[in-house]
């Protein structure tokens, strides 16, 4: 029974349990994950080959990316009726936060290189600390928090280390979302595998 209150659950939980889940529901989070996968994929991957990309074209396709990543975190947390009210509300609120950060990245991407590493380093250290909190019970669970640590230590790298050239902004942002793309790729195939949806 999903949402309920006893000795040992409560109705805040973070962790998404994939017993607790409907087929459809956990079929959304996988779509949820590979569709997260194949844009992060695909835009690490022209960052890294498009190397004479401007600074306009780049903020594009980082904004691009997250908007993207943002409405996919509000639709999970919107549509998985099952999981805690935790979890949901933290998907929605990190949902929202990571589309407004994509939103201005979209809307002044004329903007300096020091705005766009700011964006980039905290979008990633949000959906790091989310990913490490919002843990599965299943064997998604490990890959999830590789996903975390890697985007924490990515952000906080485009944080605090000199990125002085949009070379380097390019190279740790390709690097880092093809990381991601596969991770998350990881987990559209191994979320809720093997479990009989309630």
């Amino acid at each position: 029974m999903p949402n309920t209150v006893g000795p040992t659950s409560a109705v805040f939980a973070i962790a998404i349990d994939p017993r607790q889940l409907s087929a459809r529901e956990i079929s959304g989070i996988r779509v949820a994950f590979a569709v997260s996968a194949v844009v992060a994929i695909a835009i690490g991957a022209i960052l890294l080959v498009w190397t004479e990309a401007t600074l306009t074209v780049i903020a594009v396709l980082f904004g691009l990316y997250f908007v993207i990543s943002g409405v996919v975190r509000i639709a999970r947390g919107v549509a998985s009726t099952g999981s805690a009210a935790g979890g949901r509300v933290l998907n929605i609120v990190l949902g929202v936060l990571v589309l407004i950060l994509g939103i201005l990245a979209l809307r002044n991407p004329e903007g300096s290189l020091a705005v766009l590493g700011l964006v980039v380093g905290i979008v990633w250290i949000v959906e790091g600390v989310a990913a490490l909190v919002e843990y599965t019970t299943d064997s998604s669970r490990w890959p999830g928090i590789l996903l975390g640590v890697v985007g924490v230590l990515a952000g906080l790298i485009v944080l605090f280390a000199p990125v002085q050239t949009i070379g380097v902004l390019v190279t740790i942002g390709g690097i880092m979302l093809i990381i991601s793309g596969l991770v998350q790729l990881v987990r559209a195939f191994t979320f809720g595998r093997g479990v009989s949806a309630g």
